[in-house]
């Protein structure tokens, strides 16, 4: 009976160490191609910015604004040229995400491409979820609070009149805070695979997790409570997900490894 030797790196799915002007030749080839995809998506983007912007404000007409103005000359051209950009980020991301996943993909185990594999499509849709959930949610209910302060105030009227450049800003930067905010449950659970943090620590550090969410609603979302409040509450409750689907993953871990069947030692 033959004698099985031991199982190579590249049978393993990695490969050799690459010199460090190779890793760099790759890595400028992978950039290239992601600029490339963000420049002919910018292209398109910036012939129908008119119309993205057109679903951009929907928002505001639905909360009862109606107008928007713009003080600069040339602010009503660079918003589209923010659109644009904003939305060919959005459209490029998936070849940007397969860049990344052929630059480093080569130098991982069968394992671990395995265990990455599940989160970089998760990445995705996560963002999707969040960007979603700040349009269709937290953007109308800020909105409303906001133009709340519109009408009369001792005898004179108080109007909104919002410029296209910073109600652009307002909504980016709702959308790119509740976008990224709902990775977190992907963070914490490649943190807990990877062996930095423990489901045990996280439980514990609860508190200081409520604080950290206001502080980062306070950074991201526009200085009123309302908009920090509608995104720290997110945060805590994906917080509370990331420790359940972490505990849910430690248990379908542990039994797939009890019920893995144990091969018989073969005599030589």
């Amino acid at each position: 009976m033959s004698v099985e030797g031991p199982v190579t790196a590249e049978e393993d799915g990695a490969g050799g160490k690459m010199p460090l002007l190779d890793h760099l030749v790759e890595l400028r080839t992978r950039l290239l191609k992601s600029l490339v995809a963000i420049g002919i998506a910018f292209g398109v983007c910036l012939y129908f910015a008119r119309p993205i912007f057109a679903v951009l404000v929907q928002p505001l007409v639905k909360a009862g604004q109606g107008k928007l103005v713009y003080t600069q000359l040339f602010e009503a051209f660079f918003v589209e040229v923010k659109v644009a950009l904003f939305a060919a980020m959005m459209i490029a991301f998936p070849v940007i995400a397969n860049q990344l996943w052929k630059f480093v993909a080569p130098g991982l185990y069968r394992q671990e491409k395995r265990a990455l594999l599940p989160f970089l499509f998760a990445t995705p849709v996560l963002f999707t979820i969040g960007a979603c959930f700040a349009y269709f949610i937290t953007i109308p209910l800020a909105l409303k609070f906001l133009l709340g302060f519109q009408g009369n105030v001792g005898g004179v009227t108080q109007e909104a009149l919002p410029s296209v450049g910073n109600y652009l800003s307002f909504i980016m930067q709702f959308v790119m805070a509740f976008g990224i905010a709902f990775l977190l449950p992907i963070l914490l659970m490649l943190l807990e695979r990877s062996g930095i943090v423990t489901r045990a620590q996280l439980i514990s550090a609860r508190r200081y997790m409520i604080v950290a969410a206001f502080a980062i609603a306070a950074v991201a979302t526009p200085p009123d409570v309302l908009s920090q409040f509608l995104l720290a509450v997110p945060l805590i409750l994906l917080y509370e997900i990331s420790i359940f689907a972490i505990w849910f993953t430690q248990r379908r871990r542990k039994t797939g490894a009890e019920t893995a069947p144990v091969e018989p030692l073969e005599e030589v």
